[in-house]
């Protein structure tokens, strides 16, 4: 189920899913309404279902299959190229969870990530203001309780 809201600094869109194939079907939607370049916030806590979303939306990139999106949790950066309407997409898929501060995170090279083709996700991003300052918004998912999820994301540019 999904409503849209506009609010003041961008909008908003939020979702319900009641499995983890709901997830993955929001993350197919979600393709439709990301435009590169863009860095987005990937928040929600540990097993909420972030890989999950990015699993959607890598399939309806023509990026990957679900299976084939794995959490980059050790690897930090897992890289995909799709592509949208005969136009390649990069989608980049990052999780900052261990790195420990900013000087840490300018070794990932996010800047040169952000191609105008690009597409960044980055799971515990709000962490660091760095990339709070560069985010064009956020989707953040929260458990509603066993398998449900309620997914908001927020685009403030």
């Amino acid at each position: 189920m999904s409503k849209d809201a506009p609010v003041a600094e961008g909008r908003i869109h939020e979702f319900t899913t009641k499995s983890g194939s709901d997830t993955i079907e929001v993350g197919r939607k979600l393709a439709s309404l990301l435009n590169p370049p863009q860095l987005l916030i990937l928040r929600g806590d540990l097993g909420t279902g972030k890989t999950t979303l990015v699993k959607g939306l890598a399939q309806a990139l023509d990026a990957a299959d679900p299976d084939e999106v794995t959490s980059p949790t050790f690897t930090l950066l897992h890289e995909y190229d799709g592509n949208r309407n005969g136009r390649p997409i990069k989608l980049f898929h990052l999780d900052v969870y261990r790195i420990e501060g900013e000087r840490q995170l300018e070794t990932l090279g996010l800047e040169e990530l952000m191609t105008p083709d690009a597409l960044v996700l980055v799971e515990w991003g709000e962490k660091f203001k760095s990339i709070k300052k560069r985010a064009t918004g956020e989707i953040a998912i929260a458990s509603e309780g066993g398998d449900a999820r309620k997914i908001t994301v927020t685009f403030t540019e």
